[in-house]
């Protein structure tokens, strides 16, 4: 997958891919769930048949994290994964091209026109698919109405998202990020159509769980708020082996802490891994995180969780 980084780049990807027709869509693809799957295999199906290449189009950050940005980072949106995650999965269901577009004052203040303009005239669009409720350009007054007639005058087909429904409900982000955050894993492995996991590298900590005994694995967040937060049974996929462990997610507030941290004991595991890239899978929510009145207190807790953790996992 050729991923294009902002619209300063289109012209270099032009100039290597212009003459590939192309079949695009547009959205945030957070999670990239079963929804947003069934758009990528009709994206593969038409562009097999017509001989057109796959191209998903989103934004980076996201329009509401934008905006939210002024918060503290517990109070902005929250995100389902990095993209980082986003563009590896996307790349894992053989999307062609992706093209993130910073979302910035600049973007934000473009009119439809102008979007059209400097972004889809620009790309050798033939075929494009978006939801009934997209809008975009200044004000959000860019709707698929107006898309369909810039198609219509430029022989583009523009068509309409088919909506993928499971238990009777749309399956949307939101829906998954209210599966997580109310710690409903079993239902957001049905959305997502895998488990909810998180992945990072492993960064230098302060140490503090060696001195009671219980070391961690402190794993890199990016500045995106993500939908866990408390205490959890997890699997750790470390160097291609599994381990089970426990992680909090938080700013572990009995330290003092103050930027969110997700930090995991790994059972039965006592290898050095700084710098390595491990995957998180959240299996069930122990606990919300606490503040306690010491260390001992704090100790005294984990243990009974690592007991909790254990039992759920045999």
């Amino acid at each position: 997958m050729y991923l294009i980084r902002d619209i300063h780049n289109i012209d270099f990807f032009n100039k290597k891919f212009s003459s590939e027709p192309l079949i695009a869509t547009i959205g945030n693809f957070d999670g990239l769930h079963l929804g947003h799957k069934e758009i990528i295999k009709r994206m593969k199906s038409i562009g097999t048949k017509d001989n057109l290449k796959s191209l998903v189009i989103f934004t980076e950050p996201h329009a509401k994290e934008f905006f939210a940005e002024q918060k503290d980072l517990l109070d902005q949106p929250t995100r389902i994964s990095p993209w980082r995650d986003k563009c590896k999965r996307l790349k894992d269901n053989k999307v062609d091209y992706a093209f993130f577009l910073r979302f910035d004052k600049k973007l934000q203040r473009m009119s439809p026109e102008e979007f059209i303009e400097k972004v889809l005239s620009k790309l050798n669009i033939k075929y494009l698919m978006i939801g009934d409720d997209f809008k975009f350009g200044k004000e959000r007054s860019g709707d698929f109405d107006f898309l369909a007639n810039w198609g219509e005058n430029n022989e583009i087909k523009v068509d309409r998202i088919p909506t993928f429904s499971l238990l009777e409900r749309r399956v949307s982000s939101t829906w998954i990020r209210e599966s997580i955050a109310n710690g409903d894993f079993d239902l957001a492995q049905k959305l997502l159509d895998r488990r909810y996991t998180f992945s990072g590298k492993v960064v230098f900590g302060n140490r503090l769980g060696r001195t009671i005994g219980i070391p961690t694995a402190n794993i890199w967040v990016p500045k995106s708020n993500l939908p866990i937060r408390g205490v959890y049974a997890v699997k750790a996929l470390v160097k291609n082996e599994t381990f089970k462990g426990i992680a909090n997610m938080g700013v572990r507030p009995t330290v003092g802490g103050t930027s969110p941290v997700l930090e995991i004991h790994i059972f039965d595991f006592n290898e050095e891994i700084y710098g390595e890239r491990i995957e998180v899978e959240f299996f069930k929510k122990i606990r919300d995180e606490q503040k306690f009145d010491n260390l001992d207190k704090l100790k005294e807790q984990i243990n009974l969780d690592i007991v909790k953790t254990r039992k759920f996992f045999s």
